[in-house]
């Protein structure tokens, strides 16, 4: 590897498992599905773009030593874990609540502020999610070479995590507007009572979560 780049075999294999990883479907993506069923593909793009957002913020949490703290530090896993499992609860009970309406109609001020709820959303359920950083602390230091400078290898890493995590959300986006085209509003109403019902279970899966299961 060199100072400036990491080498083709190893960013390819770091795709391989970016990808396996990041289609499983998670908090992030269920809420791109949402979205683009609720709002349509464009509409949805905020949302991905704070997911985005927090994957820099797991990167860079890594580079800097944070994951490392949480995995050592009982109480600040703890606090993460907590805060992130009430949010997910949280919009899961909203989307369960859901009654499959759209906007499609709001005024230019109502979309400007939509976009700002829907970007920190996912940004907030992102990065409040603590299997995020362990996940990171324990993947991203195996594809980095310790000999040479770390923080270009680290912007590698993260620029290349960021484009592979919003071409699937994009493509989750992108099945949840069909299905709204096929099956109209009904198609939203499924999506957003699933969706909700995936992230209860999430969120009941965090609050018991625990390091090293």
């Amino acid at each position: 590897m060199t100072a400036l780049s990491l080498n083709y075999t190893t960013l390819a294999l770091f795709s391989l498992v970016a990808v396996a990883t990041i289609a499983t479907p998670g908090p992030t993506v269920l809420l791109a599905l949402s979205n683009g069923a609720r709002m349509g593909v464009r509409r949805a793009i905020p949302g991905m773009l704070g997911a985005l957002a927090s994957d820099f913020v797991l990167v860079a949490s890594v580079a800097v030593g944070l994951g490392a703290l949480l995995a050592a530090s009982e109480f600040w896993f703890a606090v993460v874990k907590w805060v992130g499992a009430a949010y997910l609860a949280w919009i899961g009970l909203r989307m369960l609540r859901s009654q499959g309406s759209l906007n499609l109609d709001a005024m230019p001020d109502d979309r400007r502020a939509g976009a700002r709820k829907v970007f920190m959303k996912s940004f907030l359920v992102a990065v409040t999610n603590p299997k995020g950083y362990l996940f990171c602390s324990a993947l991203l230091p195996q594809f980095i070479d310790s000999a040479a400078p770390q923080a270009p290898q680290y912007v590698a890493i993260g620029l290349l995590f960021a484009a592979i995590d919003f071409l699937i959300m994009f493509a989750y986006a992108l099945i949840g507007a069909r299905a709204v085209s096929l099956l109209r509003r009904r198609a939203i109403l499924w999506m957003d009572r699933t969706c909700g019902a995936v992230l209860l279970a999430l969120a009941g899966s965090l609050a018991f979560y625990r390091r090293g299961s």
